[in-house]
């Protein structure tokens, strides 16, 4: 299953803070007693496997929440560089995917400028959408006119779309 590049990665979960909340409380335990007992060996190890598992969980996180938004802000920069590059340009936000076809998807859009909320088709494209993407898109005029009023369902199709960045 692929994962939606659009979500940020979460860090602290639940589990992961009880798992941290009774490893502390385990040290301060086992240190204590490694104090005021001789030949606690035994006690160090188990002292510092829990630390050491619940330690590397959090730097696997971390280190997945650095990668994402590295990642985003080079998506970004791509972005914005085609925004300035391409001329007449506009950034619809993805609300939901309603139903995928072969062709392409039924989807939801916001238009970012008129906060206009619509349905629309997309065409296949060669990467999944998915609910939080920012596309770039070169607006179809035929569809859009200035005066007229909005299509009832609008249609992007995939040359239509330049660039694609998660919302943040």
């Amino acid at each position: 299953m692929q994962m939606n590049p659009v979500l940020k990665p979460r860090v602290a979960t639940p589990a992961l803070i009880v798992a941290s909340a009774v490893t502390v409380v385990l040290a301060v335990i086992l240190t204590v007693l490694c104090l005021t007992l001789s030949g606690t060996a035994w006690l160090l190890v188990a002292l510092t496997t829990p630390c050491v598992i619940v330690l590397l969980f959090w730097v696997q996180r971390l280190r997945g929440q650095r990668h994402w938004q590295d990642e985003t802000a080079e998506q970004w920069k791509r972005f914005e560089s085609l925004k300035a590059a391409a001329g007449t340009t506009t950034e619809v936000t993805v609300l939901t995917v309603d139903a995928l076809e072969p062709t392409g998807s039924w989807i939801t859009i916001q238009w970012n400028r008129f906060d206009y909320i619509q349905p629309a088709w997309i065409e296949a494209l060669p990467e999944p959408i998915w609910p939080g993407s920012v596309l770039l898109i070169r607006p179809d005029p035929a569809q859009v006119q200035p005066g007229a009023p909005w299509p009832s369902t609008y249609r992007i199709s995939g040359d239509q779309v330049l660039a694609w960045a998660p919302l943040v």
